[in-house]
């Protein structure tokens, strides 16, 4: 049977747990129709390069299939009918990847990252004061003298 990568996209403002659900429903569709799904990846809400259906974020999912262009065609057919679908992809491939794909192997290093810049700032005191209104010494200022030698402001009128 040929191989599909199949990413689809579902509105922002459905629950992850429903979209879980659309996957289960997808996925008994190819099962129902001589297939299976042997990759579900779950990429998260992500920001969209522009508006779709006045959506600015989706859900984005990948499917791994082996199944019939029949099956695969009756998904298709549903996720067109669904309101929760924004857009979807299918490409066919020559092997389905076993391993995590380039999406979630930059969600690993990402959250690497931001596990050692949180050790570094608590190690190393990163994070205190510095920048815009942090708690750094100004110094002194020194006197300011007595403000009764200004001259008088006039604004507009006589003066």
């Amino acid at each position: 049977m040929p191989l599909y990568e199949h990413v689809f996209l579902a509105r922002q403002d459905v629950t992850a747990q429903q979209v879980e659900t659309m996957v289960e429903t997808y996925k008994g569709v190819i099962e129902a129709n001589g297939g299976k799904v042997e990759k579900i990846e779950m990429w998260g809400v992500k920001s969209l390069a522009y508006r779709i259906k006045k959506n600015r974020k989706a859900h984005f999912t990948l499917l791994n299939v082996d199944a019939p262009p029949a099956a695969l065609a009756e998904m298709e057919r549903q996720m067109q009918i669904s309101e929760d679908v924004l857009r979807f992809m299918t490409v066919r491939v020559e092997e389905l990847e076993s391993e995590p794909s380039a999406m979630m192997q930059k969600r690993d290093r990402d959250d690497r990252k931001d596990r050692e810049r949180g050790r570094r700032r608590d190690d190393e005191g990163f994070g205190g004061g510095g920048g815009f209104g942090g708690d750094r010494d100004r110094g002194d200022r020194g006197d300011r003298g007595d403000r009764g030698d200004r001259p008088e402001r006039s604004f507009g009128g006589e003066a």
